[in-house]
């Protein structure tokens, strides 16, 4: 398998998890807001520190991702 070839397949699984995270990400989110006045306080914490969590690795994947992109572009 070529480099290219291999940092596109990289660049496609990489993708596709971001993917997964924005749309947990998203629910969490909705989750949260409809059910934060019935939801205990401690649920409450974890939800945000989710939301935290999975905003940050989503950021950090994406500069994984264009890292791979300008790798693309030097070949």
């Amino acid at each position: 398998m070529s480099e290219l070839d291999r940092l596109k397949e990289q660049l496609v699984y990489l993708r596709f998890w971001q993917g997964i995270m924005v749309v947990t990400d998203i629910g969490l989110v909705g989750w949260l807001a409809s059910a934060a006045d019935i939801a205990t306080p401690t649920l409450l914490s974890f939800a945000i520190v989710g939301i935290i969590a999975l905003s940050l690795s989503i950021f950090l994947l994406h500069r994984q991702i264009e890292r791979r992109i300008e790798q693309i572009g030097r070949l």
